[in-house]
């Protein structure tokens, strides 16, 4: 049985248009919870327009910021403006393309199905300084009961939560949503049989807004333990 009818999802589409929000930018507040108040060097893969690399700055002795797109990379330069000394941006491709660690935050963002899964998460790791934290919000391919429930259960809570951050009004979509996106393809399977074998101890957990989260935290013989990830 549908849940949702061809007319009902347009009508809902068209509402979402009109009531736009970053659901990325809904997990920052989540990334920033699971680090310290004070770190030395952050490298934020797939930056979009840098909302995320501003944010670590104000932890961060030193953020670096990649994205393959020229454009938004520019974008987010000119939205950091002159006021963050110890913010960088440069045009990669993940992950051969990252510049070199070690960092002691790496954050990835609605950027990991973009990717081949094995290679990055291998790269990511290898990146991370001992005692540093990988954090990753990503998006899955839906396959199982738990996954469209979730779904379903986020299609009010999207509209309502469109309506409440745009105070009941219209809105141009964030500089932030002008990424070029597609849909994933890996299932959430998929994602945790590799996270384990790749990133022993990690973390992973489903969420709202067809988003999950994995964290990694490395000890100093490598990747061993997740700490309080679940948060």
């Amino acid at each position: 049985m549908k849940i949702l009818t061809p007319r009902l999802l347009h009508v809902l589409e068209r509402f979402n248009s009109a009531h736009p929000w970053d659901h990325n930018a809904h997990y920052h507040p989540w990334l920033l919870r699971q680090l310290p108040r004070r770190f030395g060097r952050a490298l934020d893969v797939g930056c979009g327009t840098g909302d995320l690399v501003r944010l670590l700055a104000g932890r961060a002795r030193e953020v670096h910021g990649v994205d393959s797109d020229p454009g938004i990379v520019e974008k987010a330069r000119e939205l950091t403006g002159d006021g963050y000394a110890h913010v960088t941006y440069s045009v990669a491709d993940a992950p051969d393309g990252l510049p070199p660690g070690p960092y002691d935050v790496i954050t990835c963002v609605a950027v990991l199905h973009h990717l081949p899964l094995a290679e990055t998460l291998t790269r990511l790791r290898r990146q991370l300084a001992p005692g540093g934290t990988l954090l990753i919000v990503g998006l899955a391919r839906d396959e199982t009961f738990v996954a469209r429930l979730l779904g379903c259960a986020s299609i009010p809570l999207n509209a309502a939560t469109g309506w409440v951050k745009n105070r009941g009004r219209t809105a141009p979509r964030p500089a932030s949503m002008t990424a070029v996106t597609r849909p994933a393809e890996t299932t959430y399977a998929e994602i945790v049989r590799e996270a384990r074998r790749i990133l022993p101890g990690a973390r992973l957990r489903r969420r709202l807004f067809w988003r999950y989260t994995l964290v990694a935290r490395a000890g100093a013989g490598g990747v061993s333990s997740a700490g309080r990830s679940g948060a």
